[in-house]
């Protein structure tokens, strides 16, 4: 099988799957239902129903992507036929491709603890210069 079967319309929810953009129809659905796919710049329902030329906006790991419908197929298919159904529009490749290179140059957080996670014993002492922990007693004598 070397090519999808294409209909002229399709639902959205049932494009965002067959695309692979969503692992389930569910899912898709949910994203639509959440705000986080638009159709033209609007907030759709997962019925909306796509064709060739529509602008489909969805927000993927906090970045929005712009994607342009080529083909509409009711079936999902392999990834390379799959990502045959849209194209990425130049600004949002290039957002996305700088927003990874942002996280590849930015610091491990992890790095930033030059011991490793502080002990009770540590942790106490850092609360202490802090002035964030008073031990508490019943004694008379506290007061």
């Amino acid at each position: 099988m070397n090519e999808l079967p294409v209909v002229e319309r399709l639902r959205l929810d049932k494009w965002l799957w067959a695309a692979r953009l969503c692992k389930t129809r569910s899912l898709a659905a949910d994203e639509i239902a959440s705000g986080r796919v638009r159709v033209a710049g609007q907030p759709v329902k997962p019925a909306r129903e796509v064709k060739a030329g529509d602008l489909v906006e969805l927000r993927q790991d906090g970045l929005w992507r712009a994607l342009v419908v080529r083909a509409c197929s009711p079936v999902r298919g392999p990834a390379p036929l799959a990502q045959a159904l849209y194209a990425e529009t130049p600004e949002s490749a290039a957002a996305r491709h700088q927003a990874a290179e942002a996280r590849r140059l930015a610091d491990e957080p992890a790095r930033a603890i030059e011991q490793g996670r502080p002990t009770k014993r540590d942790r106490r002492a850092i609360d202490r210069s802090r002035g964030l922990w008073r031990r508490w007693s019943a004694s008379i004598d506290d007061e």
